[in-house]
C-alpha cells in the first residue's frame, strides 16, 4: 500500500465521496462545523495565511436573500440544504500575518501592502483552504455541494463587503435519496504527471 491513510478513509474523502444535490432534514450543528474548521486550519497555505472567511447561512430569511442570487439550477437544493455556507476570500488578511507567520512577521508589509497582491494571495490561499474545508466536511461524514453559478457581486453586496471577495457556496448535510449525478470520469495519471 503507497498510502499510509486506511482505504476506508480514503473511500470516505476521496473515491467514495461526491457532490451533493440532495440532502436529507438532519440539522447540521455548530460542534460539527466547529470540528470541520478546527481540522481543516492546518492545511498549508503561504505565508501561513489565513483569508478564507466562512458565513453560514442559518435563518430563513438569509437563506431567502442568498437564494434570490443563485442560479437557476442552484435554486432548490440551496434552499433546501440543512446548511449552506458562503466561503469568500478576506483581502485584508495581511493584517494578521505578524501572528501567524513568526518566522518573519515583516511579510505583511514586504509582500502584502499592494492590494493588488493581495487580492491575488488572498483568491488563491482562500481555494487551497475551500478545498480543505470541503475535504472536512466528508471528514464528518458529511456531504459538500459546492457551487460557483450565483451573482457574485449580489452575494458580496447582500452578506460581505468590499474587502471580502465571494468563492462558492457551499450545501452541507447528509446526502439524501438520489443525492449524486454518475461519477464522472477523471483524467489518469500519465495524462497529468510530467517527469522532467
Amino acid at each position: 500500500m503507497s498510502l499510509a491513510l486506511d482505504p476506508a478513509a480514503q473511500d470516505l474523502l476521496f473515491r467514495e465521496a461526491r457532490t451533493a444535490n440532495a440532502f436529507t432534514d438532519e440539522p447540521v450543528t455548530e460542534e460539527q462545523v466547529q470540528a470541520i474548521y478546527d481540522l481543516v486550519k492546518y492545511g498549508p497555505t503561504a505565508f501561513n495565511q489565513t483569508p478564507l472567511r466562512i458565513t453560514l447561512v442559518r435563518s430563513a430569511e438569509a437563506r431567502e436573500r442568498l437564494v434570490q442570487h443563485m442560479a437557476e439550477g442552484n435554486q432548490a437544493k440551496t434552499a433546501a440544504a440543512p446548511l449552506v455556507a458562503i466561503l469568500s476570500a478576506d483581502n485584508e488578511f495581511h493584517e494578521e500575518l505578524p501572528a501567524l507567520f513568526p518566522a518573519f512577521p515583516q511579510a505583511k508589509d514586504v509582500f502584502f501592502s499592494e492590494r493588488a497582491a493581495r487580492e491575488n494571495a488572498a483568491g488563491m490561499n482562500a481555494a487551497l483552504q475551500a478545498a480543505y474545508f470541503i475535504v472536512g466536511v466528508r471528514a464528518a461524514g458529511l456531504a459538500a455541494g459546492p457551487m460557483t453559478g450565483f451573482d457574485f457581486e449580489g452575494v458580496r453586496k447582500e452578506f460581505l463587503d468590499d474587502d471580502h471577495t465571494p468563492l462558492m457556496v457551499v450545501n452541507i448535510g447528509k446526502p439524501g435519496p438520489d443525492a449524486w449525478y454518475p461519477r464522472s470520469p477523471r483524467l489518469e495519471f500519465d495524462q497529468v504527471v510530467t517527469t522532467v
